[in-house]
């Protein structure tokens, strides 16, 4: 086990806090984004909560005096993100929220640690795919098909249903699985400075397509209060203070503890979505849900006998190799 990550018995609870407070903002930016987007095109949302996110970063990371990131390196791990763990899956989550209810946007979501569970399985030692992964994989791909239901399946081609925005959705977690394994393979970096240039690197980005939307005047600006109100949670909390906490988060527990967002934050999703949006997910919704968190408890499950497996045998070639020192 690295230095920096603590064994899971030795989480601190400020560990335990930024994980809340993640899921907190993570999770209700699916409520957020749906009230955003009836107002403005998908691309201004995506260009406005990452420009505010840059806005608030990086004056505060000057402010705090934190070492700005050098090395070609380094500032190729942080393009990668911007653009795999930022500018995609905003952009493709955004749109699909606009033909989706949040909470089953929330939901879909739960499918990114499959995505990293065969990511790391191809790029992160000690990740390897066994039985047990594999039987969790299928589980998990079993309640994705649920989510989705055969009415959307039959609706490829045509009208009757939302696919297309449900498999953009599938798709902005396929990013954030990839973006996960960036994150954990970056060269060591400061988490304010990080945000901060991860930031502003996805809002430059973002920009040609925000500036095309509006030269075609794809739509009109409803600026209502709900609409700048959900803006603003956006850019400040689910972007700006959301990136300081989960680097600093991975810095502090290690991937694994962060992954249990993947459990809470589809629930929270649904929930906010009831209360405030008054969604009603479905049945096959939560059956799906169920499946897919099974998968992922499944494949972890596997993952920790791997390790506990590894850590026994490592522990007795160590002492294997003490008793031949002392012949």
């Amino acid at each position: 086990m690295s230095a920096g990550h603590k064994a899971p018995e030795a989480h601190e609870a400020s560990d335990w806090l930024m994980l809340g407070a993640l899921t907190l903002m993570w999770g209700s930016s699916f409520l957020f984004t749906k009230l955003a987007v009836a107002g403005l095109g998908f691309e201004r949302v995506v260009t406005a909560r990452l420009a505010l996110a840059a806005i608030i970063l990086v004056p505060l990371a000057v402010a705090l005096r934190r070492p700005w990131p050098s090395g070609v390196k380094r500032w190729l791990f942080f393009g990668l993100i911007a653009v795999i763990g930022n500018l995609l899956p905003f952009s493709l989550i955004t749109w699909g929220q606009r033909a989706i209810a949040s909470g089953l946007a929330g939901i879909l979501m739960a499918v990114m640690p499959l995505a990293t569970l065969g990511l790391a399985h191809l790029f992160v030692p000690g990740e390897t795919l066994t039985r047990g992964r594999i039987w969790g994989f299928l589980l998990g791909f079993t309640g994705v098909l649920l989510l989705i239901g055969p009415e959307a399946l039959l609706a490829i081609g045509g009208d009757r249903g939302p696919l297309l925005p449900m498999l953009a959705v599938l798709a902005g977690a396929l990013c954030y699985g990839v973006s996960a394994i960036l994150s954990r393979l970056r060269p060591a970096s400061d988490a304010v400075s990080t945000a901060a240039a991860v930031t502003t690197l996805a809002a430059i980005l973002s920009l040609p397509a925000s500036l095309g939307s509006v030269l075609q005047g794809a739509s009109a600006l409803v600026l209502t209060p709900s609409v700048i109100g959900a803006v603003l949670f956006l850019g400040l909390f689910s972007t700006a203070a959301a990136m300081i906490v989960y680097f600093r988060l991975i810095q502090r527990a290690g991937p694994s503890f962060t992954s249990q967002l993947n459990y809470l934050i589809p629930l929270w999703a649904v929930a906010i979505g009831i209360l405030f949006l008054g969604e009603e997910p479905t049945l096959g919704h939560l059956g799906g849900l169920s499946l897919i968190l099974g998968g992922v408890l499944l494949a972890r499950r596997a993952g920790r006998s791997i390790r506990r497996a590894l850590s026994e045998q490592v522990s007795s070639t160590a002492s294997e190799g003490r008793r031949e020192g002392r012949h």
